[in-house]
């Protein structure tokens, strides 16, 4: 007998009743999306502007999730940047010169007095006075070699150690270096992945593209300089001891030490009024060491940066504020001094405070780019795109087009080909359409323009499993057999071959999502949830309003 039992046919209305209701939203994108930033920015504490009446545009009760539009249709930025890792190598080879510094110190009444001679960025190259022991200096800075962290260095040491006359050169080796160098494209990747994060965008792409490029597209940001403000600065935040202060821009800081501006310097050079500082090379703390920073205000009540050390940086300064009470240490941010007061006392909590001539958005943001970590290299933007709305307006107006005209011919086929049965088919396909984004809704996808061309696929495949259904119907009423025993048998001589084709159609949207990335992964979504709605209205939906149909009118005959 051709029936389905109450409680199937409750949670099958209910279902749709819920994927409906989760789409609703998107039929009113720009009014819920305004509300949704309105409780957001209310959650966060921020009050008027008319945030209490945007967020009353959409009432509470409803779902407000709504499906995010991607670069391609919201408009944004466009950034592909290089991974300057050149850079890194300079900062270990500095980092090593006080551990090297002191051991050979100890050794002086073997090997001499020790000088650090120019050289190249990457290289440290060391003078003795005694030459006569240069293998035994190089022998013992050998011993401060590490192992290479890495599977395809196993053995390796990180530096290599070669003489000349009365020098000896300290540099990373080529193993090291490639190491070193996927190690700061990892790295790279994720603190710009926390810094677009921490500014609350929707849905970003950031993903890696070669062995040192990284491809960054934000939908919904307004320009490409405005994404590069956010993730652009390096935010390398050190501490160094003070060795002398001047106005000389060409002054020689001498063998370990480096020349840096104050923040505050006018933009002209030849202002006589301008200060440089002359610092140690070598950090006491960096702010690898941070664990937070807040914005915050001095006591003077102007913006200010609070942070906070981890407890092997805390123990570092407040051990180098116990030793040098009365010297000036400096702040440096990106190679620029922030401040560089006088230690009065010792700080043993590990914590202090940034002052400087910042305003309130400055002071945020840069605790927002210290508290997701420095960048440990420079990023060179080869590549930088806005979109503007307008575009992705084009892209959307677009794909609404092919939605409604695909709609439209499989609406008129089927009714065509298969009179009632397949106006059934076309409420189910409506029904299908609207589960395809309460889904998309839940799971806060993103849609692109090949996701758009995923929903017409689906479109054109969601009555594949119908048109299967109705032609074995036909097939059965051939036989003589009566109306509901032909629709019984039509819904279970097709299920094999919808499962089939449905299942290797799934098989297929896997793996362009394990396997592709960006737009080929948005077609793959929206195809697998395509596929998933279309089999479940096929079979439950329009099985569910057919019967409901043949128990109200008992006809004594059908035709499909």
């Amino acid at each position: 007998m051709l029936q389905i039992d109450l409680w199937k046919r409750i949670l099958i209305w209910a279902v749709v009743v819920i994927g409906l209701l989760m789409a609703t939203p998107n039929g009113f994108y720009e009014r819920v999306e305004a509300r949704n930033d309105a409780v957001a920015a209310l959650d966060l504490g921020y009050s008027g502007n008319g945030l209490e009446e945007q967020a009353a545009l959409w009432p509470s009760w409803m779902p407000s999730s709504l499906v995010n539009l991607g670069l391609d249709l919201r408009g944004g930025a466009h950034l592909l940047a290089e991974v300057q890792v050149e850079d890194v190598y300079e900062t270990r080879i500095k980092s090593m010169w006080p551990e090297i510094r002191d051991m050979l110190r100890e050794e002086r009444a073997t090997i001499g007095t020790i000088r650090l001679q120019p050289s190249d960025p990457d290289k440290l190259v060391v003078k003795i006075s005694k030459p006569e022991q240069i293998d035994r200096a190089a022998s013992l800075v050998r011993g401060l070699a590490r192992p290479v962290i890495s599977v395809t260095a196993a053995g390796q040491n990180d530096i290599v150690v070669s003489t000349n006359g009365d020098t000896f050169t300290v540099q990373l080796s080529e193993a090291e270096k490639l190491a070193t160098d996927e190690r700061t494209v990892q790295q790279s990747l994720e603190i710009i992945r926390r810094r677009i994060d921490e500014v609350g965008t929707r849905e970003p792409t950031i993903q890696r593209q070669g062995s040192d490029r990284i491809l960054i597209q934000v939908p919904g940001i307004g320009s490409a300089a405005e994404l590069k403000e956010i993730i652009g600065t390096t935010a390398q935040l050190t501490f160094h001891p003070v060795v002398g202060r001047g106005s000389n821009p060409e002054a020689n800081p001498g063998p370990g030490n480096f020349l840096v501006p104050d923040m505050e310097n006018s933009t002209d050079v030849s202002d006589s009024s301008n200060v440089y500082y002359t610092l140690e090379s070598a950090p006491v703390v960096t702010g690898e060491e941070l664990v937070d920073a807040q914005p915050s205000f001095d006591q003077n009540n102007t913006p200010a940066v609070s942070f906070r050390f981890n407890p092997t940086g805390a123990r570092k300064f407040g051990q180098y504020t116990a030793e040098n009470i009365g010297s000036p240490f400096a702040i440096v941010l990106d190679d620029e001094v922030v401040s560089a007061p006088v230690i009065q006392a010792h700080i043993p909590g590990g914590s202090g405070i940034i002052t400087g001539r910042f305003s309130v958005e400055e002071s945020t943001n840069l605790a927002i780019l210290l508290r997701a970590g420095a960048l440990p290299a420079g990023l060179e933007f080869l590549e930088e795109r806005t979109i503007g709305p307008e575009l992705g307006q084009d892209s959307i107006d677009a794909g609404r087009i092919a939605c409604i005209v695909a709609f439209a011919a499989v609406l008129v086929f089927m009714v065509l080909s298969y009179g009632l049965f397949g106006i059934f088919a076309n409420v189910a396909l409506i029904i299908n359409v609207g589960l395809i984004f309460g889904l998309l809704s839940m799971i806060g996808a993103t849609l692109t323009l090949p996701g758009i061309a995923g929903i017409v696929l689906t479109i054109g495949m969601a009555v594949d499993a119908n048109v299967l259904v109705f032609e074995r119907i036909r097939e059965e009423l051939k036989t003589a057999k009566g109306p509901a025993r032909a629709i019984e048998l039509g819904y279970e001589k097709a299920l094999s071959a919808i499962l089939d084709a449905n299942i290797t159609t799934m098989i297929t949207a896997v793996i362009l999502l394990v396997m592709g990335s960006g737009p080929v992964q948005g077609f793959a979504w929206t195809l697998m949830i395509g596929i998933a709605t279309s089999v479940f209205t096929a079979i439950f939906v329009t099985r569910l309003m057919i019967v409901t149909w043949f128990e109200r009118r008992r006809p004594k005959t059908i035709e499909v």
